[in-house]
């Protein structure tokens, strides 16, 4: 977490937490959902904006975390914006050498493949769970074929209670505004 962070923290300890407005879809992209994407529905039938700028990113994947009921955040200065989730809150992404990098730039260890009902694969790792970036799938088979990796069948459905995730922390909360 950065220090300017830890510093408004310290500074404003009571600061309301902010839901809805951040979304993480299943390819790693950071979404901006405001009061009228929200009023549309649910991420992600409605998206809302790409974060392009690539400091505002950076800044989000250094201040990423989670809390103690599994649900993910940014912690924005003193505020904790919490994230909608498509489908995990680790999005993997395979180099050719094998390593594993999430969308945030952390590097991980494997400890288990997984692959759903629909042929997504995730990976369980020292970070947690996550799910292979589609572009990646072809890298993602060298170890399975190799055997380096078993395939367990999973439900995606049941990923959530399974790896202690909170895909949805909006979900029955009213639309709330980020601080300014």
């Amino acid at each position: 977490m950065d220090d300017i962070v830890r510093q408004a923290m310290a500074k404003w300890p009571n600061v309301p937490h902010c839901y809805g407005w951040l979304a993480l879809d299943e390819r790693g992209d950071w979404y901006m959902r405001d009061d009228r994407v929200q009023a549309a529905g649910p991420f992600p039938q409605a998206k809302g904006s790409l974060l392009r700028h690539e400091k505002l990113v950076a800044f989000i994947a250094r201040n990423y975390d989670r809390d103690e009921q599994g649900q993910w955040y940014f912690q924005n200065g003193p505020q904790r914006v919490y994230v909608e989730l498509q489908a995990t809150p680790w999005v993997w992404r395979i180099a050719a050498d094998g390593s594993v990098t999430s969308h945030t730039g952390a590097s991980a260890q494997v400890r288990a493949c997984l692959v759903d009902q629909s042929g997504r694969v995730y990976l369980e790792t020292d970070r947690g769970v996550g799910i292979v970036h589609t572009q990646d799938m072809v890298l993602a088979s060298e170890p399975i074929e190799a055997g380096r990796w078993q395939p367990q069948e999973v439900q995606s459905g049941e990923l959530p209670a399974r790896y202690g995730f909170v895909r949805s922390p909006a979900l029955g909360r009213p639309i709330s505004k980020p601080e300014p």
